[in-house]
């Protein structure tokens, strides 16, 4: 069987486990504070964000470059039969716009 536990060794445990309870219960306070929640969740988000910009730009990166390869022939030189409905698309898109913002404004 186990010995006998003097009352000294009794008091140190006592103490040692009310050390250890009030660490626990500081880094419950500091767990559950609003700034340290507004802290998890703002690190998150912007973990989120990060990643949600890294992946659009790698995206967009990829699409420019596809297009920029579709409007070169293998040696660079542009293709002339490609480029000129793409510039015509942009001219009239633009021109959409300016009316658009004009009659709004009128």
């Amino acid at each position: 069987m186990s010995e006998a536990r003097t009352p000294a060794q009794i008091e140190a445990d006592i103490v040692r486990r009310r050390e250890q309870l009030a660490e626990t219960l500081d880094e419950i306070g500091v767990r559950v504070h609003p700034k340290t929640i507004i802290g998890d969740a703002r690190a998150k988000v912007e973990s989120k964000v990060d990643q949600t910009a890294g992946r659009a730009f790698a995206t967009v990166d990829r699409l420019v470059t596809d297009v920029r390869d579709g409007l070169r022939h293998d040696d660079g030189s542009p293709r002339l039969e490609r480029i000129l409905p793409v510039a015509l698309v942009a001219v009239g898109i633009v021109g959409l716009i300016v009316v658009s913002a004009r009659r709004k404004r009128g």
